[in-house]
Protein backbone atom coordinates (compact mmCIF):
# COMPACT_ATOMS: atom_id res chain seq x y z
CA UNK A 1 0.00 0.00 0.00
CA UNK A 2 1.31 3.31 -0.87
CA UNK A 3 1.46 6.00 1.86
CA UNK A 4 -0.34 8.92 0.60
CA UNK A 5 1.19 11.63 3.21
CA UNK A 6 3.15 13.92 1.81
CA UNK A 7 7.19 12.72 2.67
CA UNK A 8 9.48 15.37 4.80
CA UNK A 9 12.63 15.27 4.21
CA UNK A 10 15.95 16.17 6.43
CA UNK A 11 18.22 18.39 4.58
CA UNK A 12 19.88 20.73 2.13
CA UNK A 13 17.40 23.53 0.92
CA UNK A 14 19.73 24.42 -1.66
CA UNK A 15 19.18 21.31 -3.48
CA UNK A 16 15.29 22.00 -3.98
CA UNK A 17 13.93 20.64 -7.07
CA UNK A 18 10.65 21.70 -8.75
CA UNK A 19 7.85 20.46 -6.40
CA UNK A 20 9.31 20.71 -3.55
CA UNK A 21 8.52 23.19 -0.32
CA UNK A 22 11.16 24.47 2.06
CA UNK A 23 10.80 25.24 5.48
CA UNK A 24 13.59 26.63 7.64
CA UNK A 25 11.90 25.69 10.77
CA UNK A 26 13.37 25.40 14.12
CA UNK A 27 12.89 21.82 15.24
CA UNK A 28 12.14 21.42 18.95
CA UNK A 29 13.36 18.53 21.10
CA UNK A 30 11.00 16.75 22.79
CA UNK A 31 7.60 17.73 24.00
CA UNK A 32 5.74 20.54 25.15
CA UNK A 33 2.82 18.86 26.59
CA UNK A 34 2.03 18.67 30.05
CA UNK A 35 2.12 14.91 31.57
CA UNK A 36 -0.76 13.45 30.17
CA UNK A 37 -1.94 15.82 28.22
CA UNK A 38 -3.01 15.16 24.40
CA UNK A 39 -3.42 18.40 23.30
CA UNK A 40 -3.73 21.26 25.33
CA UNK A 41 0.04 22.64 25.08
CA UNK A 42 0.84 24.42 22.60
CA UNK A 43 2.20 22.32 19.34
CA UNK A 44 6.06 21.99 18.64
CA UNK A 45 7.39 24.62 16.13
CA UNK A 46 7.78 22.21 12.96
CA UNK A 47 3.95 21.20 13.09
CA UNK A 48 2.74 24.42 13.37
CA UNK A 49 5.11 25.61 10.08
CA UNK A 50 3.88 22.66 8.38
CA UNK A 51 0.48 23.01 9.51
CA UNK A 52 0.76 26.79 7.39
CA UNK A 53 2.40 25.03 4.79
CA UNK A 54 -0.40 22.78 4.42
CA UNK A 55 -3.32 25.62 4.49
CA UNK A 56 -1.57 28.01 2.12
CA UNK A 57 -1.66 24.82 -0.32
CA UNK A 58 -4.93 23.75 0.40
CA UNK A 59 -6.04 27.49 -0.34
CA UNK A 60 -3.85 27.83 -3.57
CA UNK A 61 -1.67 30.50 -1.96
CA UNK A 62 1.24 28.66 -3.03
CA UNK A 63 1.70 26.72 -5.50
CA UNK A 64 1.60 22.37 -5.50
CA UNK A 65 4.15 20.42 -3.83
CA UNK A 66 4.91 16.87 -3.51
CA UNK A 67 7.39 16.79 -1.05
CA UNK A 68 8.92 18.85 2.01
CA UNK A 69 12.55 19.92 2.44
CA UNK A 70 13.55 20.63 6.02
CA UNK A 71 16.77 22.77 6.61
CA UNK A 72 17.78 20.03 9.20
CA UNK A 73 21.68 19.01 10.12
CA UNK A 74 21.86 15.35 10.85
CA UNK A 75 21.93 15.61 14.68
CA UNK A 76 18.31 17.04 14.69
CA UNK A 77 16.83 14.43 12.48
CA UNK A 78 15.65 12.39 15.31
CA UNK A 79 13.75 15.42 17.06
CA UNK A 80 12.57 16.15 14.28
CA UNK A 81 10.77 12.89 13.15
CA UNK A 82 9.37 12.47 16.81
CA UNK A 83 8.12 16.10 16.35
CA UNK A 84 6.34 15.04 13.34
CA UNK A 85 4.64 12.03 14.88
CA UNK A 86 3.85 13.67 18.48
CA UNK A 87 1.75 16.39 16.24
CA UNK A 88 -1.80 14.55 15.58
CA UNK A 89 -2.28 16.83 12.87
CA UNK A 90 1.17 16.65 11.10
CA UNK A 91 1.77 13.05 11.65
CA UNK A 92 -1.84 12.71 9.11
CA UNK A 93 -0.77 14.66 7.07
CA UNK A 94 3.22 14.21 6.72
CA UNK A 95 5.36 11.50 7.12
CA UNK A 96 9.39 11.77 8.16
CA UNK A 97 10.87 10.49 5.14
CA UNK A 98 14.65 10.33 6.34
CA UNK A 99 17.51 12.64 4.70
CA UNK A 100 17.28 13.92 1.43
CA UNK A 101 19.11 11.37 -0.78
CA UNK A 102 22.27 12.18 -2.29
CA UNK A 103 22.03 13.52 -6.10
CA UNK A 104 21.74 10.72 -8.71
CA UNK A 105 24.67 12.87 -10.78
CA UNK A 106 28.40 14.14 -9.73
CA UNK A 107 29.94 17.03 -10.01
CA UNK A 108 28.49 20.56 -8.79
CA UNK A 109 25.37 21.38 -7.77
CA UNK A 110 23.06 23.59 -9.64
CA UNK A 111 21.39 26.66 -8.03
CA UNK A 112 17.68 25.67 -6.25
CA UNK A 113 14.96 25.44 -8.79
CA UNK A 114 12.63 28.75 -8.84
CA UNK A 115 9.75 26.67 -8.72
CA UNK A 116 10.60 25.64 -4.98
CA UNK A 117 8.57 27.32 -2.47
CA UNK A 118 10.29 28.52 0.82
CA UNK A 119 8.28 29.59 4.12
Amino acid sequence: MVDPRIPVFAGDPSRAEAGDAVLRAVVEPGSSHIAGCACCGPRPALARALARLFMARARGETAFFDRVIVACPPAREADMAAAIAADPVSAARFRFAGRLPAPAHSGLSASPSPSARCM
